[in-house]
């Protein structure tokens, strides 16, 4: 089979970011004179997640210098709900694959999956919080605002959900995701920050490029409020693909390191997971590898049509499993075909294309990295004139090395930068 070149395009993407994160961070502390909260000598334990958050390490040591200029005596909680195989060593670990050790923070990590419960809601969901957090001096979350990739409220990704879902370990996470996670995060949020010593939230937004964009320290009364307002903000900064009908679409990577669906569906399409409107229509999704971030995690992978066998082999069930039961959103991991290597899946998915000379196709890093991507001949007329778009008219043709695997493009993966932290939005 004839393979498509394919030409190079870059977004014009908005480079607005927060030049000195740390230096604002310091910032808002003054702000909100957090030092006349606290009581010299009281822990405090500083919740962390598996989310994808830049420069994440540099972060979190700037919030325990603070602290400890306080008096207080911080601690690192994992708050990541069922992530690490719902279990407290398994936590721990993924916070040392995304850089955050007490060597690089300056505080310990205190990780187990031992949670309280502080009542029930109105609709019979129940709110936990981890109990390191409860018995703690103080309490302080930290997470980026982003869209959910599973759900749409008033409130997403953000303060409330580390409190309800991440800081309510895996018994947590399980109750709201039972109850749905639109009508429970808000009135859970709410039952821990009147029960719990919850001194404050420091809320981050990224922008299309994963640099930090906004820096917004909350006080407890103020977490709705934040949520809302930096929600807005997050998804005017989404980066999508420009196009909203192909027939093929390949994505080099997929992982919980890219997003917490493992692929995300605001790119992708819910419709792959939740059925609906096939909006974007992207008829045949490939995968070709999982990130190693991952630790085997394979949710997401039912969304795909077709993968490899390298993917399948690194797929830890028993972790994949345990995402998937506690989310309740068991389509995310249904298997897909499973070919050989590269070469075969993307010749199965062109296979299926009526004209191969005009085939719509597209290749991307993964969901998370979208400011560069790769298309074929036949969707140059639809994107060579637009201002938002830069599209190099030189086509590189796909490679495949002896074992089939596909080459990655320039040197490195389309468009690739960095590798990025363990994100977790399930």
């Amino acid at each position: 089979m004839d393979l498509p070149s394919l030409h190079r395009v870059r977004q014009k993407f908005s480079t607005a970011r927060e030049a000195d994160p740390a230096g604002a961070i310091e910032r808002e502390f003054q702000r909100l004179d957090l030092k006349s909260r606290v009581q010299p000598g009281r822990s405090v334990a500083v919740a962390v997640g598996s989310r994808g958050i830049n420069a994440l390490p540099l972060l979190v040591a700037t919030v325990i210098r603070l602290l400890k200029e306080m008096g207080l005596r911080p601690f690192i909680l994992p708050a990541m709900g069922s992530h690490g195989g719902a279990t407290g060593p398994g936590q721990a670990k993924l916070l040392e694959h995304l850089g955050v050790t007490e060597e690089s923070v300056g505080a310990p990590v205190v990780s187990n999956m031992d949670v309280v419960s502080l009542g029930r809601l109105a609709n019979g969901a129940e709110a936990f919080l981890a109990r390191d957090a409860l018995q703690a001096g103080h309490l302080l979350v930290m997470n980026r605002v982003k869209p959910h990739t599973a759900f749409r409220g008033r409130v997403e990704s953000g303060l409330c959900k580390m409190l309800a879902v991440g800081c309510g370990k895996h018994q947590g996470a399980l109750n709201m995701h039972k109850f749905g996670l639109a009508e429970t995060i808000i009135p859970a949020a709410r039952t821990i920050l009147e029960q719990a010593p919850v001194l404050a939230g420091l809320a981050l937004v990224e922008n299309s490029l994963e640099r930090i964009h906004t820096v917004r320290l909350a006080g407890p009364r103020d977490f709705v409020e934040t949520d809302e307002e930096l929600l807005d903000l997050a998804w005017s900064l989404l980066p999508r693909l420009p196009l909203d009908r192909l027939d093929v679409l390949i994505v080099d990577e997929m992982g919980k390191n890219i997003s917490g669906a493992g692929l995300d569906p605001n790119v992708t399409g819910l419709w792959r997971r939740d059925g609906g409107p096939r909006v974007p229509d992207y008829r045949t999704l490939i995968v070709l590898d999982l990130t190693d971030e991952s630790g085997g995690n394979a949710m997401g992978i039912g969304m795909v049509d077709l993968t490899t066998r390298r993917v399948l082999d690194k797929v830890d069930l028993k972790a994949t499993y345990t995402n998937a039961l506690t989310t309740g959103i068991w389509p995310s991991v249904r298997l897909p075909l499973a070919l050989e290597n590269d070469r075969e899946v993307v010749t199965t998915a062109l296979s299926r294309a009526s004209r191969p000379d005009q085939v719509r196709l597209v290749r991307i890093v993964n969901t998370l990295e979208l400011e560069t991507f790769w298309v074929s001949a036949a969707l140059l007329p639809e994107l060579r004139d637009r201002p938002d778009l830069e599209v190099d008219l030189d086509p590189r043709p796909l490679v495949f090395d002896p074992a089939g695997r596909l080459l990655p493009f320039e040197g490195g993966k389309p468009g690739k930068k960095s590798s990025s932290p363990v994100q977790n939005d399930n």
